[in-house]
């Protein structure tokens, strides 16, 4: 696993993402069984080998901060946590396919995911609502997430099967423009993300 502490940037015309590692730190980096849910003792033990500070040390995406600091010197000292067998944190491609379950019932399901390429954050959940005709794919912010249930393969949330349809639609074409997530946070009658991680800075 490579950490987004370790990215320097992304060239999309070649389809290549770089890193601030070399080989050799890669290749002796603790190794995880993909197969599995990453545990919070992994987590510890693998941002200590890197020098990374631990993200839940605080109330933001990043710990004490909403963004990645990119910074050394401003790391400090991470605050040591107890390293129980958190297992929550899961694939992308494990939740993908998952079906959506509203306050009245299924809406479709988890067809891809869209991350901030500047906190690295799970922004949206791309849901393709096949379950209504015409069908067509929507947004849903993880924030509106109450229960992810990996046995019965479903993500549940919070709103009704017509809010959810009548969303603004999200196509691959799409630009995620601020106007475009206003009219969305809007039409869900909620507060954008932006206005808590500005709060913060």
């Amino acid at each position: 696993m490579i950490s987004p502490y370790s990215l320097d940037g992304v060239n999309t015309a070649e389809g290549k993402v770089f890193v601030l590692l070399n080989r050799k730190q890669i290749e002796e980096s603790p190794s995880v069984d993909m197969d599995e849910p990453v545990s919070r003792q992994y987590e510890g033990l693998y941002n200590g080998y890197y020098g990374y500070p631990n993200y839940w040390g605080g109330p933001y995406m990043w710990g004490g901060n909403p963004y990645i600091l990119r910074d050394r010197s401003r790391w400090g000292l991470a605050a040591s946590q107890a390293m129980g067998w958190d297992r929550h944190l899961r694939s992308t491609d494990e939740v993908t396919g998952y079906h959506l379950a509203a306050l009245d019932g299924e809406i479709g399901h988890v067809d891809d995911f869209i991350i901030d390429d500047e906190t690295w954050a799970i922004r949206y959940l791309v849901v393709a609502t096949k379950n209504w005709w015409p069908g067509k794919k929507v947004l849903i912010s993880p924030k509106w997430i109450e229960n992810v249930s990996w046995e019965e393969r479903e993500v549940v949330i919070g709103l009704s099967r017509e809010t959810v349809k009548d969303a603004p639609e999200y196509t691959d074409q799409s630009l995620l423009t601020r106007d475009y997530e206003t009219g969305l946070y809007g039409h869900y009658n909620r507060e954008g993300y932006w206005v808590e991680e500005l709060a913060a800075v």
